[in-house]
């Protein structure tokens, strides 16, 4: 029996994909190699890698002008390299600090440049990520920076800034959970680990136009337009997570797409929420009109007893509820191919943890 796996990642993955990975691991269509064998030149893995852009591409529906790439490191990497392609000079970088990611963000770009943090509330509690008429945007900045979805503390952004610099996000946790306007962004990248597909590989989507203020001085496998020139082929592409990820989309597109993956991913959220608000035992860690669809978090008011929730939890087959190590309390990552009934088993056995213990 499959664990209902709530893990903040590498996460869940649609089990309609693992069945498919599983049939072909061996043997993948009948070529007698596994896909992992594969060159990353040859026809069978060519369109795999054609099709997972273009998949990309319809859910989000993006325009002409912008690149999928495919790239490694994580979000970790990209702290680096944003600001190494993208802050040149003199130029000063806008950045919100929202929480644990947004602050390595922040550390990692200003060893490269000048950084000015237009708004923080990294460290209040409940969590929350800013509001835009808070954020003290710099005059032509050469980038704004945000973190869409703090894994960690369970806040998200609702409503993005609209300013004339290039916007920057991680959206490692949040990618392709809901419908965006590719066009308000100027850069994003996502770690594959939460919501699209294994570790090892971290999803990139630049506007063209972008790439090409990279410093010279910058080693080129470095520059995202080597990648970009390169079709993400300039040196060995992590194949066998792209393949999943090409999966994924499939999946996606299945179900209905973005619209529909958002409907169902804020279903889910809206029931949790309620479980929690509707119970004096229990209590949310984030500002209500912040709060993650992805990764909602809380408390026991009675906070001894949350080992206990968790070990009984996971005797109950509700597994990897624990909250990050940085803060505790307990966390439930419920991505896009997170079942809605294994959140219907989680609020079942909260409503009986709390009769017993209340």
């Amino acid at each position: 029996m499959r664990a209902y796996n709530f893990s903040a990642g590498p996460a869940i993955l649609p089990i309609d994909v693992l069945e498919e990975v599983q049939s072909e691991l061996v043997d993948y269509q009948n070529t007698g190699m596994s896909i992992m064998e594969m060159s990353h030149r040859g026809k069978e893995y060519s369109e795999i890698h054609e099709e997972t852009i273009s998949n990309i591409k319809e859910l989000l529906n993006i325009p002409e002008g912008y690149s999928v790439l495919f790239m490694t490191g994580g979000a970790s990497s990209q702290f680096a390299l944003a600001p190494m392609n993208l802050l040149c000079n003199d130029e000063i970088a806008d950045y919100t600090n929202s929480g644990a990611w947004s602050k390595k963000a922040i550390k990692e770009a200003k060893l490269i440049g000048d950084v000015n943090v237009i708004a923080d509330c990294a460290d209040e509690i409940p969590t929350r990520v800013p509001s835009i008429d808070e954020c003290n945007f710099t005059s032509n900045a050469s980038y704004i920076h945000l973190t869409s979805n703090e894994t960690i503390s369970g806040a998200q952004w609702k409503i993005f800034p609209e300013n004339t610099a290039p916007l920057v996000a991680d959206m490692s946790s949040d990618f392709l959970s809901k419908p965006l306007d590719i066009s308000n962004f100027g850069l994003i990248y996502a770690g594959a680990q939460k919501n699209l597909g294994p570790a090892g590989v971290t999803l990139v989507i630049i506007k063209d136009e972008l790439a090409d203020k990279c410093p010279k001085h910058i080693p080129t496998i470095f520059r995202y337009k080597t990648y970009i020139e390169n079709n993400s082929l300039f040196n060995t592409v992590p194949t066998f997570p792209v393949y999943v990820l090409c999966l994924v989309t499939r999946w996606m597109k299945k179900i209905g797409g973005i619209t529909e993956i958002q409907n169902i991913n804020e279903n889910k959220a809206n029931k949790l929420y309620k479980a929690i608000d509707s119970s004096d035992f229990y209590v949310g860690t984030a500002v209500k009109e912040y709060r993650s669809t992805m990764n909602v978090t809380w408390r026991i008011k009675n906070q001894e007893l949350e080992s206990s929730f968790l070990e009984e939890a996971s005797q109950h087959n509700l597994k990897t509820l624990k909250g990050h190590r940085s803060v505790g309390g307990i966390r439930a990552s419920i991505y896009n191919a997170f079942p809605e009934s294994g959140v219907d088993a989680l609020i079942a056995f909260m409503k009986d943890f709390e009769s017993k213990n209340g």
